[in-house]
């Protein structure tokens, strides 16, 4: 099933500001919190449907990369924010404070009840390199990443300063009477857990670092820049209820000796001698899913362009495939011996080799038309 698209989602515009975002982010998510929609399945989706739009919407460059390349864009992640696996703790760890107050976490709304906040570990960023071959089809990279983990042997136990609550109480005198509020506790960073042990060799919070093999499924299509997300798959973070960080995937495309990109396009040049743009001939040319065989037809110009259409680059957004252009050069021999000197002096003047333009081909104009038709 098609996601929906995420501005429709929040019920703005592309134009909308940061501010404009947010605010409609806080509407749904406080007209369809949990807590509010008990037991109904239909307002959790929408939740977390806005959720993951105001997850990318709200990100500066997630968001350029959406409105270039929509959903498409986070494909590649298997899980986790912008890839369609979102869980309920991950909206409220990363966005509780958008309900500025009102509500409490997941479980907690109304009643005064208290949410042990859960710690992300940090991302972690590679870059991944792919040829034009990998990208025309797409491909599964496995790469080895360095990643903190927990130690085998770690233990924890309630955090004494908030009793495992996460949070410590404060009372103030105000205007209006003396007010309870709660703030996260300052010692277990909200988790209501501290470090009890842990084993040598690891570092204060109970982490050592471990290399792990990491699968990537990355689309057809990408195009140098584009970032992709594996869900999990970045540090982990201390605590029994923690979640790991992401692996994020930066593409880079390793220049082709002989083809160049444009977009979904391909361009090719293809030198021919003048033998064979006189007399015709026949190339078996490799195109980045395979060889195909062209017929040059006698008495093709120099700058003439084949098209082998669909033969280029899949749209990341898959919405078919763009061209092979293949670029007639006509090579003009350099060095030529006395006999052929001979040969081409006496045709200099013969009527079969005056340039006659309304003979030739089309102008390099409607070339260019041609291609965009």
């Amino acid at each position: 099933m098609a996601k929906q698209d995420y501005y429709e989602v929040l019920g703005i515009s592309k134009s909308a500001s940061a501010a404009e975002i947010k605010k409609a982010y806080r509407k749904m998510a406080i007209k369809y919190h949990p807590d509010k929609n008990p037991d109904d399945k239909g307002a959790e989706e929408k939740f977390k449907q806005a959720a993951e739009a105001y997850e990318i919407l709200s990100d500066e460059n997630k968001k350029a990369r959406y409105d270039q390349y929509g959903h498409a864009a986070f494909e590649g992640g298997q899980g986790g924010f912008g890839g369609g696996g979102m869980n309920m703790e991950d909206i409220f760890s990363q966005f509780g404070d958008i309900f500025g107050g009102g509500f409490g976490g997941f479980g907690g709304f109304g009643g005064g009840g208290q949410r042990q906040a859960r710690v992300k570990g940090g991302n972690m960023r590679i870059r991944v390199k792919l040829t034009l071959e990998e990208i025309a089809t797409g491909v599964e990279k496995k790469v080895k990443v360095r990643r903190k983990v927990q130690a085998d042997g770690v233990s924890y136990k309630t955090c004494t300063t908030c009793n495992g609550s996460g949070q410590q109480m404060r009372v103030t005198n105000t205007i209006l009477g003396r007010m309870q509020t709660a703030t996260t506790c300052g010692v277990c960073s909200g988790t209501g857990e501290i470090i009890n042990s842990k084993p040598n060799g690891s570092d204060a919070q109970g982490l050592v670092v471990e290399e792990e093999t990491v699968s990537i499924q990355i689309p057809a299509g990408v195009t140098e820049g584009v970032q992709l997300k594996v869900g999990g798959k970045g540090n982990e973070a201390p605590g029994k209820n923690s979640i790991s960080g992401d692996l994020l995937v930066l593409i880079e495309e390793i220049p082709h000796d002989t083809l160049k990109r444009e977009g979904t396009n391909i361009h090719y040049d293809l030198y021919v001698n003048f033998s064979e743009a006189v007399l015709g001939t026949s190339r078996e040319i490799d195109t980045v899913t395979g060889k195909v065989k062209i017929k040059i037809d006698a008495g093709t110009q120099s700058g003439k362009i084949l098209r082998l259409k669909g033969k280029g680059l899949p749209s990341i957004e898959r919405y078919g495939k763009g061209d092979f252009l293949i670029h007639i050069n006509v090579w003009t021999p350099q060095e030529l011996t006395k006999e052929q000197k001979q040969f081409f002096d006496k045709m200099k003047d013969d009527e079969n080799f005056v340039p006659d333009p309304k003979k030739s081909d089309k102008s390099f104009f409607e070339k260019v038309k041609d291609m965009f038709s």
